[in-house]
């Protein structure tokens, strides 16, 4: 969009609801590396990651006239709660348990006294490897920022089972990391 300096979030929001190609190709870019990052996390399959990309940037730019800029940042947290949304509706449609019952037997560690040389990408490949439902929990509490109360009403689940899920999502990812940096798996 070289011929065209973007002021604002609110400016380029604009002109994509009127249709504006440079823009919406601009914001497509923008925020399309991010947003798939977002979709694996929830997802853990690339191709499926890139399907609801796709479908959910067709809902940003249906939805984009109902944009209420509320300062900088506003327009990326807005396109971030629509594609969290679609791979919530994804997962449902695909049955996915959202919660386990299961015994979870890994003894608590406390993360912040494992010396872990781990890198950001060995980490995420861990995350990817918890269970559906710890996984959701994890990435809407932990990285997105959802309360407790806000992930229970999203998927139907209650706030208890919710911060169960947390606990056991942190549980089984501390075992993985001591598992991935000494060889030894808890039990």
């Amino acid at each position: 969009m070289a011929e065209r300096s973007i002021k604002s979030e609110e400016l380029l929001a604009n002109w994509c609801a009127k249709g504006d190609r440079k823009s919406q190709k601009y914001l497509y870019e923008t925020f399309s590396n991010p947003m798939f990052r977002l979709m694996v996390r929830y997802v853990r399959n690339d191709a499926e990651a890139q399907d609801l990309l796709v479908t959910g940037f067709t809902k940003v730019f249906d939805k984009i006239d109902e944009f209420e800029f509320r300062g900088k940042g506003s327009l990326g947290k807005w396109i971030r709660r629509i594609m969290v949304n679609q791979a919530l509706m994804f997962l449902r449609c695909k049955k996915e348990n959202f919660y386990l019952d299961e015994i979870d037997r890994k003894e608590l560690v406390d993360i912040d006294r494992i010396e872990s040389d781990l890198g950001a990408e060995d980490i995420f490949s861990l995350i990817l490897e918890l269970p559906t439902g710890y996984r959701t929990v994890f990435n809407m509490h932990l990285i997105e920022g959802y309360s407790h109360k806000e992930i229970a009403a999203l998927l139907g689940i209650t706030e208890s089972t919710s911060k169960s899920q947390l606990n056991k999502a942190r549980k089984q990812l501390q075992s993985k990391i001591i598992k991935t940096k000494t060889g030894y798996e808890l039990g």
